[in-house]
Parts: C-alpha cells; sequence; structure tokens
C-alpha cells in the first residue's frame, strides 16, 4: 500500500532552516554561498522498507545509495538559512530536533526553528517515524537506532560541508514546463474543483520546474537545487533495494553530467544514446586493442581468496572521490518535492494487472478489487527503467535551465517559522458578504486511506471515492478507538476509519504540532509544509502567498514562489475542501478534516505578513521529544559465519572462466558475506567494478552510488549466520572496453560482538 511521502518520498528531502548571525565575512557579492553533500544510506538488509507500508518489502541490498544535500546563502552582515534536501521518504520532528541539538553544540550562534522537505521518495529504510501511526513504525517493527543515526550524522555533516564551503557568489533562478514525467493519480477528485478554477490551468498537475544556480564568484558554477512535482514512486512496493529513486536518480545523472562536463578529457564528454551523462571515461586514459591480448591479460587475474580489509577500504576506492577535483568543493544538485500529492510518475496510465484492461475511474479498483489496479511507468514492466527514464527526464529540464539561467536573485535573506496545532485550530472562512470561524478536527485516516494508490494498492475490499465506510471495518476500528460524534460529524464526509488524533497510547499516534515556515531568498520564497499538497492545494497556497507578497513594494513584480513539501514533520496529505469530499487517498489522509488547507493558507499568510513587516512571530506550542519513548523490536545481528574452508569475500559463483561481455549484458558474481548492518559504508560502498590500467593497476570505474550496478545481499533463512552478496553489472552503453573485475566490501560480526572487515574479487572478464 502506497502510504505517501519525498522514493523515499521517492522521493523530497529535508529542508532546514538555520538562522545564525556568526562568522561575519566581508564581501562585495550579495551573498555568501555553499554547498555541501553526504551519504545518508542506511542498513540495507532486514529492515522494513520506507513509504508503502508493506511488511513484506525488507530492505536487501542497494540500487543506489541515498544522500543528503545542503546549500546555505548568507548576507555578508547578515542572516544565513541552510536548505537540506534528502533521499528520503519524509521527514521527522525528531530528527530536526536532535540535529538542532549538535548544532548548537558546535556553534554559540544563536538559532531559531526550520523546516525539513523530503523528495517524496518510498524506497528509504523505514526508521525515524516517531509518531506511532504514520503506519511506518508498525511495519517497521518501531523505531530503528541505527537508520536515525545515519540520517542525523549525515544531515550533519552536509551543514557542517556547506558552511566550510561558504564564499562569494550568485544565485539565478529559472523556470520551465516539463510535459512528461508526471500525472494525476486522482482525476476524479481534481475534476470536483470548481470548472472556473480548472479553467485557468491548461493540466491536471503541475509542470513547471524552478531551479536554482549556484554560481561561485572564482570556481564558477558550484550546484543547483530545483523544485518539481513527481511522487518517487517508480519504484513499487516489491522493490527490495534501497533506492533514491526517480529524484535520487536524476541528481546523480546531473552530478556526474557537470563532473564530465568540467573534466580535462572534454573530447569525451556527452551523453549516451538515452541520454545519461557517460560515467568514466575521463579516468580511463588508455584502452587495449588487441582482444587476444586482452583475454590473456584477463586469464591471469583469478579470483583470490578473500582476505581482511580496513574500514576505510571501500572509502578509498569510491568512484567519486577519484574524480573530485582538488581544493574545489563537489557539484552538488538536488531534485526537490513540492506540491505532489495526487502527482504519479507512472505516466502510462492506471491498468488492471489481471485483464490490462483501464481501472475503474471513480475507485481505481478492478472488478471491484484495489488490489489489481497499477499504475505503469514509462519503462513497464521494468521499474528500474521506469525509474531511470523519469530521473533523466527531470534531469535533462534541470540540465537546459542551468544552461540558461539568468535572473539573478538579489535582496534579503529571512524567514518565519512557527509551531501550530492543527487539532482544533479556528479558521475564518470567508463568505459573500460574511465570514465563519470553523476549526479543524483532531487527526483521524478515512477508509479510502487503506486502499492505497494506484502507485501502491492496499489490501482487502477497501477502495478509493469510499464516504461511507463498511459495517465489518467500523466494528474492528472500534476495538481500538470509537469516534465520536463531535470527531465524526468535524471530518464529515471522511468515514473514519482510524481516529489516531484521539489515539494516544504508548504516545500519540499522529501530531498534532506541526511546523510552517517561510524562507526568503530575495525575490524567491519557499513555503515550507509538513505535507503532501495536491496540485490544486498548492496552487492555492502559492497564489495566496503571491497576492500578499505583491502588495508590497519591498518585493517587485517578479516574485517566484514555492512549496517544498513534507518539511520537518509529516502529517499525510492536505486536499482541497472540494477534493476532500471525493474522499479518495489523498482526500481520506488529509489529517485535519475538510478545512486543512484552509488553515494552512489563513497560517502561511500571517507568516507572510510578519515576513514583510519584519516582525517576529510567535513560536507556539513546542513539540515533544518522543526519543525515550520509541520502542523497536528489530533483533540485533547475533553473528555472522562461513561453511567450513570458506573465508568472506570468497567468490561463491564467479565469471565464467575466460568469459567476454559485451554492451548491455549483465555480469553477475555472487561472494559469501555478512550482514550489511554491521557497518553501512557510510561513504564508502559494498560493490566496485574495476578496470585494468596497464598491466596491473585496478582504477575504481562503478561503484554503489551508480545505477548500472546493484548490490544484493540474502541468507538461506531468516536466523542463519550464513549470508551472500550478489552484485550485478549492467554493462553501459558507451562501457570503454577492455578488463575489468568486480569487488565486495563488507564486514562480519563476529560471536563476541567484534567487527572484522573483509573484501572478495572475481576473475578478471573482458569488455568487447
Amino acid at each position: 500500500m502506497e502510504f505517501p511521502s519525498p522514493t523515499m518520498r521517492v522521493w523530497t528531502l529535508f529542508l532546514f532552516l538555520l538562522l545564525l548571525k556568526s562568522d561575519v565575512v566581508q564581501s562585495a557579492s550579495d551573498y555568501l554561498i555553499g554547498l555541501g553533500s553526504y551519504d545518508i544510506t542506511g542498513p540495507a538488509a532486514d529492515v522494513n522498507m520506507m513509504g508503502y507500508a508493506n511488511t513484506d518489502q525488507i530492505a536487501s541490498g542497494i540500487h543506489f545509495r541515498l544522500r543528503a544535500r545542503a546549500f546555505i546563502v548568507a548576507q555578508p552582515n547578515g542572516n544565513r538559512v541552510v536548505f537540506v534536501n534528502l533521499d528520503a521518504c519524509m521527514a521527522s520532528q525528531l530528527v530536526v530536533i536532535k540535529l538542532i541539538e549538535r548544532l548548537k553544540a558546535r556553534s554559540s550562534s544563536r538559532m531559531t526553528k526550520a523546516p525539513f522537505t523530503p523528495p517524496s521518495r518510498k524506497k528509504g529504510r523505514n526508521h525515524r517515524r516517531t509518531h506511532l501511526l504514520n503506519r511506518y513504525i508498525v511495519t517497521s517493527l518501531g523505531f530503528v537506532r541505527q537508520s536515525f543515526d545515519v540520517i542525523v550524522d549525515g544531515i550533519e555533516k552536509t551543514i557542517v560541508q556547506a558552511h566550510e564551503n561558504l564564499r562569494p557568489g550568485s544565485i539565478f533562478v529559472n523556470k520551465g514546463e516539463l510535459l512528461d514525467a508526471g500525472v494525476n493519480r486522482s482525476p476524479s477528485a481534481y475534476l470536483n474543483n470548481p470548472a472556473a478554477e480548472r479553467s485557468k490551468y491548461k493540466y491536471d498537475v503541475d509542470k513547471e520546474m524552478t531551479l536554482l544556480k549556484f554560481v561561485d564568484d572564482e570556481w564558477g558554477p558550484l550546484g543547483s537545487f530545483n523544485w518539481f512535482a513527481t511522487h518517487g514512486t517508480s519504484m513499487s512496493r516489491t522493490n527490495s533495494l534501497i533506492s533514491g529513486d526517480n529524484k535520487g536518480a536524476a541528481a546523480r545523472f546531473m552530478e556526474d553530467w557537470f563532473e564530465r562536463k568540467g573534466s580535462v578529457r572534454m573530447d569525451l564528454v556527452g551523453f549516451e544514446n538515452d541520454g545519461v551523462p557517460r560515467r568514466i571515461s575521463n579516468i580511463i586514459p588508455s584502452l587495449h586493442d588487441n582482444y587476444h591480448e586482452l583475454l590473456e591479460l584477463a586469464a591471469s587475474f583469478r579470483s583470490p581468496l578473500g582476505k581482511p580489509a580496513t574500514k576505510t577500504s571501500s572509502i578509498a576506492r569510491r568512484v567519486r572521490g577519484v574524480l573530485r577535483q582538488v581544493d574545489k568543493p563537489r557539484f552538488v544538485s538536488a531534485f526537490c518535492q513540492t506540491n505532489c500529492g495526487d502527482v504519479s510518475p507512472n505516466v502510462l496510465g492506471t491498468f488492471c494487472i489481471d485483464t490490462g484492461l483501464p481501472c475503474d475511474f471513480n475507485h481505481s479498483t478492478c472488478g471491484g478489487k484495489n488490489e489489481l489496479c497499477y499504475g505503469r511507468g514509462p519503462g513497464y514492466p521494468d521499474e528500474f527503467e521506469s525509474t531511470r527514464i523519469i530521473g533523466e527526464r527531470q534531469f535533462k529540464k534541470a540540465v537546459e535551465l542551468f544552461n540558461g539561467a539568468s535572473e539573478q536573485i538579489k535582496g534579503k535573506v529571512d524567514f518565519r517559522h512557527a509551531f501550530i496545532d492543527f487539532s482544533q485550530l479556528g479558521v475564518n472562512l470567508s463568505k459573500v458578504g460574511a465570514s465563519e470561524v470553523i476549526k479543524t478536527c483532531p487527526a483521524a485516516m478515512g477508509f479510502a486511506f487503506a486502499a492505497g494508490t494506484t502507485d501502491g494498492p492496499g489490501a482487502f475490499d477497501f477502495k478509493q471515492g469510499d464516504d461511507q465506510g463498511n459495517p465489518f471495518w467500523k466494528l474492528v476500528r472500534n476495538l481500538l478507538k470509537t469516534p465520536g460524534k463531535e470527531q465524526i460529524d468535524c471530518h464529515h464526509p471522511k468515514p473514519i476509519l482510524l481516529d489516531t488524533g484521539e489515539m494516544k497510547l504508548p504516545y500519540d499516534w499522529a501530531p498534532s504540532i506541526l511546523p510552517i515556515q517561510v524562507l526568503r531568498v530575495g525575490q524567491l520564497v519557499i513555503l515550507s509544509v509538513p505535507g503532501e499538497f495536491t496540485t490544486m492545494a498548492g496552487r492555492r497556497l502559492r497564489d495566496a502567498v503571491k497576492t500578499v507578497l505583491s502588495g508590497n513594494k519591498g518585493f517587485g513584480s517578479n516574485i517566484h514562489v514555492v512549496i517544498a513539501g513534507l518539511t520537518n514533520t509529516y502529517s499525510q496529505y492536505v486536499t482541497t475542501y472540494e477534493e476532500y469530499q471525493v474522499q479518495r487517498y489523498e482526500g481520506a489522509s488529509t489529517l485535519y478534516g475538510p478545512h486543512t488547507l484552509s488553515a494552512y493558507i489563513q497560517e502561511f499568510t500571517k507568516l507572510v505578513h510578519a515576513l514583510i513587516s519584519g516582525q517576529p512571530v510567535e513560536p507556539g506550542p513546542q513539540p515533544p521529544d518522543l526519543l525515550d519513548k520509541q520502542i523497536s523490536l528489530l533483533t540485533p545481528v547475533v553473528m555472522d559465519a562461513t561453511p567450513i574452508g570458506v573465508k568472506f569475500g570468497d567468490c561463491s559463483s564467479d565469471v565464467p572462466k575466460n568469459s567476454t561481455f559485451k554492451r548491455a549484458d549483465m555480469v553477475s558474481v555472487t561472494f559469501w558475506s555478512a550482514c550489511p548492518r554491521n557497518d553501512l559504508m557510510t561513504e564508502g560502498t559494498f560493490s566496485l567494478v574495476e578496470f585494468l590500467q596497464g598491466k596491473d593497476m585496478w582504477v575504481p570505474a562503478y561503484d554503489d552510488d551508480d545505477f548500472c550496478l546493484r548490490f544484493k545481499w540474502s541468507r538461506p533463512f531468516k536466523l542463519s549466520s550464513h549470508s551472500k552478496a550478489t552484485i550485478e553489472w549492467r554493462i553501459p552503453k558507451d562501457v570503454t572496453p577492455g578488463v575489468y573485475r568486480i569487488k565486495h566490501f563488507g564486514a562480519a560480526k563476529g560471536l563476541l560482538g567484534s567487527i572484522h572487515h573483509f573484501t572478495g574479487s572475481s576473475s578478471a572478464f573482458v569488455v568487447a
């Protein structure tokens, strides 16, 4: 079942904003800018995957690694802000709380609270949800500390790196339409919006990408961050490999594109036929031309026995470490999430898996069953190909906007932040000739929530578009908590399946106190929202804010307003009042009742007025720190072992002797391995493809960060101490011919708890 997000909404990112007064630097530039990036890949085994809340979706390897990416913008004599984007499903207030504690310990600077916004991905590890419902913490067997820690560590290091990279520079903004990377997955709800409102827009999803380009005064371009609405659900609920989904893929494609673009071997820079940037051409200075010589050379490198390694061995062999220019920061590109609530990357439409016919329009069912209705990505039936294609489309548009960015950002750096209790918030609704004050509701989930979406259907007999409920499931619901009449009336027409806002044991099942924030960098204004706004809900919020800003002379006529979705904590979805009446998945997941969007618009306009006037805002009620109340049922790794006579890192299944492969072939090698939870290999790699340079020098060519390489881990049964790692390399179309081998890094846990690192290599083979 798809319980979205930013894969790993998918996926977008954490947004973290800080106001710092220290380390003032004198500069003639309008801004100081700094970018950073760090590995946040969590345990690649045993942990439930994030996003679909599917108990059977347990991590067993890596598609490609996850990263935190940050930019800092500072006025030389004034404020500075930090925006952090994560390859993660959603944000968590607990992550923010613990991160602020760490940053305060590092600095005496004054810091304010701030938001996070992930790219709405679905393929991260389940780790950081701290309210009991958000079903994710149930399916993950509770809180996973290892995953939580690597995210907090990674964000901290990303921010520190960006801070250390601060230098005078400029920022540019550009916008453009991307037409083929998202479709509306709840069109029947969208059509319930007023016809006059819909007529103002050409499409039923937002097609506009907004991009920031960061340029160092001396070094030139440093990176880009963009916002575009599409879910990180190209990878399905059956995938078990950690993945950044389409947005994470787009980020890697763009970062690699720029590194190639800036490399010395400019003659070799370019794209494959499918548009993905070339990966290794600039680190391979020469080729072997004689095929028979290559075979003889490869035959001299047979698979050795596994051998001990150090903790840093895999870090030293990282490909991107080889590519990085000396004394110049790595180019950072982030693909951020915005109002993606009803936007799917599965652009071919929804079809019944039993008949192949289109699904029912109103309920997304097939013969009355939601489990049979699935959206199809452009690479159908290959979800990896769909991820690549949607990622590539975003990447190509971003490159176009990056190269064409000419409007310079100028003006103040500022923000306003507040915590708001959304459980019973008074909202002033304007009506013709009068106004009415209503209240939002304590959180509750509707029946259609359990139906999931066409990106990830639910189970049993739930369906989207259900405004009545079912007597049997109401009986089951009442065993947990029976909603009162006031709660039922408040949420009408939503039939309540889970009364999460009134369920308090062992702690709150849903958040009531939410962070909202407005960030200003010149004429760009970012609205940080702790949920997933649908297309029309996002349009209404942006328009309301832009109306307020346009009436102030401090802003010119050219104002750019973007929504950063899933920020700082996660509170499900936000639909328009009209979409809510239809009770599809997004409406059933709008926690605080039919007027949730009106509440957001009211509170954001207050923040914007304060921003314009330079007035402070009340901080609001503080959210609880629930770390000490977390429950974890995930058992630790007991020990790792190999069969008698076998070493960790030995090849269990090697490449065939004297083998030759060609482009588009898949090379697969299996090693005797150990549980990946023993060492996350942060900023390192479990898998590596090496190229033979000359007669005896092995050069790293592809690693965990590459789309063509997959690391798969398995054990024969759940409690077995034996395990294997299979590394699959799908040879790229533009690969450099020559001699290659596949290498594996791992860490084994002994009976007494000590960790021992190891490595192993396949026999060499020829790629012709």
